[in-house]
């Protein structure tokens, strides 16, 4: 049976522990240092925190560690490892193969999507090397996907949400060359969001001041069944910077997902952890910060993937602008909204512009008015208008949390003098026999102690939902004990304890120990280096950083080359000579601020680059 995990980001232990009681199997999270997200950093006692709650459901804690460690780093990333595996860390997120020196690190280690695995022969020299796991890069179409899942026996990890990297994995040095912070330290200044001007050779300006490196964000809600088919194990929601209501809706959303494909094919899947989810609201990811969704190159075509309109989070649709009034503070907006769409006071409402994004408060929305107290003069009538902050659905997020419950079986006894068994069975495999010993008085109406028994016990205590499927009552004529409903709670509150006492029957994943020689081989036939060399720093660390396109390394990019990818800009705007059938445009450069950057295309791969101008 293939093992389902949904894999959520936490930005800190609060939100991985939201994450968790919303339906993740597993979450991410940095330590102190060395995750690919400096902002996203943590205390290891935070991080022992999110794994003492984590373990409670059989769901995993993986700790990042997928920065580039440079030499005189090695000892305190080694030291953050064994804090991290001391605090609970189910496996390593790492890029830099250095950490397979360390034979006292022993908890699984996750090839992060960093290490730029595209195609299944890298795929395959990361196994051989020691990693239980692979991270997939998430411009790979499908197909790529089967192929890689088929060559390896180690589980497969696939993005399936949030935002995505205009670049190919690990491969970018334009936020390091553009302002000196290296993304490959976890310093990425996002410079893909900023606006560019588009300008031929001569300096004319084809397009001015759009984000045309901007990508919409990745959406494969119902695609979960086609990579579950293709073999992958692990659903991965990317937003370690996100906040916990962009975490609880859309790992809600995700885990509704899955649980209906696990339905759908009871005896194929099943999920990674236990308990069910409780809530009283439904996930909408329209709701949630998003730049407009995408499914890339997922079914292997290219499609518009830009939103270089709107790099920040346009929302929803929720009408056109009918008229705007200006008042003595701000203005009153009248619009005509789509079907069910209800404003709240305190929504946040978008526009486009040509000058990109402008937003602003609604403080009273009543039907179709808006007033606002800020001024919004950019906002013309008949304007399309976008809902990108919904007041009442955050306020439900926040209000309502979810409940993550383990469902408990019990078969009640009753024997001899009032000798209460009771055999007990959790939904995650824990199984245990308590016995109580009662002195008291025989029960006048036997039916009603019955009706009693079961209906205490059958309540919650802590984090259990305890059920009564049989009664077995061995007593001279059926007898049963006089019980107080405070005595029978007691009995309950207990059996939660001794099950709280027991380990969780986590499900099992692979491990590693692999020996110096296979490590050896497999960075040789990886990186192209000598066998009896391979086993060096330098050889071990240009296998993480050898970039790799979809399909082999990047050839002749040189050290100028700041970025690689399948998105072009030349496609997006409908100059593409292969595709569109436009003229060549002859060279093209963005520029930002005076700063001009290069624009390089090879049509043979479908490809662009961006260089030192």
């Amino acid at each position: 049976m293939q093992t389902l995990e949904l894999l959520a980001p936490a930005r800190n232990a609060d939100i991985g522990i939201a994450a968790i009681d919303c339906g993740a199997d597993a979450v991410y999270i940095a330590g102190p240092a060395f995750g690919a997200r400096k902002a996203a950093g943590n205390s290891m006692e935070e991080v022992k925190r999110l794994c003492s709650h984590a373990h409670k459901y059989g769901a995993r804690v993986f700790v990042t560690f997928n920065t580039v460690i440079e030499d005189d780093e090695k000892e305190l990333a080694h030291s953050q490892m064994l804090q991290a595996q001391e605090a609970g860390a189910d496996a390593f997120i790492i890029r830099d193969l250095s950490v397979f020196d360390w034979k006292d690190v022993t908890v699984p280690l996750h090839a992060s999507t960093q290490c730029a695995i595209a195609d299944p022969e890298r795929a395959a020299a990361f196994e051989r090397a020691g990693c239980s796991r692979i991270i997939l890069e998430r411009e790979l179409p499908l197909s790529e996907i089967k192929r890689i899942c088929s060559a390896v026996g180690c589980e497969v990890e696939c993005f399936v949400h949030g935002a995505l990297c205009v670049c190919y994995s690990g491969k970018c040095r334009l936020s390091e060359a553009i302002d000196g912070r290296s993304a490959d330290k976890g310093e990425c200044i996002q410079a893909c969001r900023s606006l560019y001007d588009l300008c031929d050779a001569s300096g004319k300006v084809l397009v001015r001041n759009k984000a045309l490196l901007s990508l919409k964000d990745l959406n494969l809600l119902d695609r979960l069944g086609d990579l579950a088919e293709a073999g992958v194990c692990s659903f991965k929601i990317e937003g370690r910077l996100k906040n916990a209501s962009y975490v609880k809706n859309v790992v809600r959303q995700y885990d509704l997902a899955l649980n209906s494909l696990v339905a759908a094919h009871p005896d194929r899947y099943r999920r990674a952890s236990f308990g069910k989810i409780e809530a009283n609201w439904m996930p909408d990811s329209s709701k949630t910060f998003n730049r407009g969704y995408t499914s890339l190159y997922f079914d292997g075509k290219r499609d518009r993937w830009s939103s270089m309109n709107a790099p920040k989070s346009m929302g929803e649709k929720i009408g056109k602008v009918l008229s705007i009034k200006p008042l003595a503070s701000g203005c009153e907006i009248r619009a005509e909204l789509l079907d069910g769409c209800r404003l709240s006071n305190g929504d946040g409402f978008s526009f486009a512009t040509s000058d990109g994004v402008c937003g602003f408060r609604g403080d009273v929305c009543e039907g179709q008015r808006i007033v606002t107290r800020s001024c919004v003069p950019d906002l013309k009538k008949g304007m399309v208008l976008f809902r990108n902050l919904s007041s009442n659905f955050e306020k439900m997020l926040e209000s309502q949390p979810c409940r993550r419950i383990i469902d408990v079986d019990i078969k009640l006894r009753i024997s001899g003098k009032y000798s209460i068994e009771l055999d007990v069975s959790s939904q995650d495999g824990r199984h245990f026999l308590s016995s109580f010993n009662t002195d008291t008085d025989t029960a006048e109406n036997g039916e009603r102690a019955l009706a009693m028994l079961r209906e205490q016990l059958s309540k919650r205590s802590g984090i259990y939902s305890f059920k009564v499927s049989e009664i077995d009552v061995q007593t001279a004529g059926g007898r049963l004990p006089l019980l107080s409903a405070s005595t029978i709670n007691g009995m309950r509150r207990l059996t939660a304890e001794d099950l709280d006492a027991l380990p969780c029957g986590r499900i099992a994943i692979q491990g590693r120990g692999v020996s110096e020689e296979v490590l050896t081989c497999a960075v040789s036939e990886a990186g192209g280096v000598d066998a009896a060399g391979a086993d060096s720093e330098a050889d071990r660390k240009e296998v993480v950083e050898r970039p790799c396109t979809a399909a082999e390394p990047l050839v002749g990019g040189g050290k100028d080359e700041l970025m690689r990818s399948r998105y072009c800009i030349r496609y997006e705007l409908g100059m593409c000579p292969k595709k569109k059938g436009a003229k060549e445009s002859g060279a093209l450069f963005l520029v930002n601020n005076g700063r001009r950057l290069s624009l390089r295309f090879d049509c043979s791969k479908c490809e662009m680059s961006v260089f030192e101008a």
